[in-house]
């Protein structure tokens, strides 16, 4: 049996998901990972100012909230697990605000050429496609739960964006190699799962 502890920190992610995140279920939006979610999409337009406002796109400022905006998707966790406010709206704004902020930093390192444009360039179509799928799969009832390699994939992916914005470039280039990689056998496994679910539900 695993531990609650283990429970709580999200590194046990056995057992089915919540019943109140399956689809068709209430949003419920006021709750307390919500408010976190709500602040966390808040501080997106805010990272962006404080970025493009700098000389280089790099410095405390930028780097500080982008860290803070990263960190909150696991804050949000926490506390969804601690207080059981589970909603379904937690369940899709997570992922999309994860999506818009790896964009928004992708934005940031292009345009200060922070880290290879190429590797942000499949990174940046690897985000929006996914977005895209999600969007076609919740139309027809596609549910997928978030495998390894994409939970693996977050930290190196946002370390890649802060290390570059803090001027350390070589470890955010490996950060982002090694990011990319995950991020992309992640989306190879989604859409393998997404088409066993329409093939099983036809």
């Amino acid at each position: 049996m695993a531990k609650p502890s283990l429970k709580l920190l999200g590194l046990d992610r056995s057992g089915p998901a919540p019943p109140e995140t399956a689809a068709g279920r209430p949003l419920r939006p006021w709750t307390v990972p919500n408010a976190i979610g709500f602040a966390r999409l808040a501080l997106i337009p805010a990272f962006l100012v404080s970025a493009f406002s700098s000389a280089h796109g790099t410095g405390a400022l930028p780097a500080t909230l982008f860290a803070v905006i990263g960190w909150g998707d696991y804050a949000d966790g926490i506390a969804a697990r601690l207080t059981r406010q589970y909603s379904r709206l937690g369940a899709l704004m997570d992922p999309f605000t994860d999506r818009l902020l790896v964009v928004s930093g992708v934005v940031v390192c292009w345009h200060f050429a922070l880290l290879p444009r190429w590797a942000l360039a499949v990174l940046a179509v690897r985000e929006l496609a996914m977005l895209a799928l999600a969007r076609y799969g919740i139309g027809r009832g596609v549910e997928l739960r978030i495998n390894w390699p994409g939970r693996l994939a977050v930290a190196p992916v946002m370390g890649s964006f802060f290390f570059a914005m803090v001027a350390l470039r070589g470890v955010g280039e490996v950060m982002l190699y090694v990011g990319l990689a995950l991020a992309l056998a992640a989306s190879a496994l989604y859409v393998r799962a997404g088409l066993l679910q329409v093939r099983t539900t036809r």
